[in-house]
């Protein structure tokens, strides 16, 4: 994990070997388990050092489900699409009540 801008951020092997690298947002306990939200690290350009100019369509918010496989904590794709609007509803509930706190 690297810590340069204050943020937690992670590398993320998927199920075809690439990596993804990720800044953990939030974590928040829904229905007895427990989500993490990520946003995807855009990359700059090596020459440039600009972000890059297109945008990818999947570079929206990512919720993923803290599972236990064999004792360890892993990290895995929500189960159905009703599951996933619902903990995204919870996220947004708790990043808006947060803004309106402060």
């Amino acid at each position: 994990m690297s810590e340069d801008f204050g943020g937690n951020f992670v590398t993320l092997t998927d199920e075809d070997g690439n990596e993804i690298e990720l800044e953990h947002m939030d974590t928040i306990e829904y229905r007895g388990c427990m989500y993490m939200a990520f946003f995807p690290v855009e990359e700059a350009d090596d020459e440039t050092g600009e972000p890059p100019a297109k945008e990818d369509e999947e570079s929206g918010l990512i919720i993923l489900k803290v599972i236990n496989v064999d004792g360890e904590e892993q990290l895995s794709t929500l189960d159905s699409e009703e599951e996933l609007n619902a903990v995204y509803g919870q996220f947004m509930e708790e990043l808006f009540s947060e803004e309106d706190g402060e």
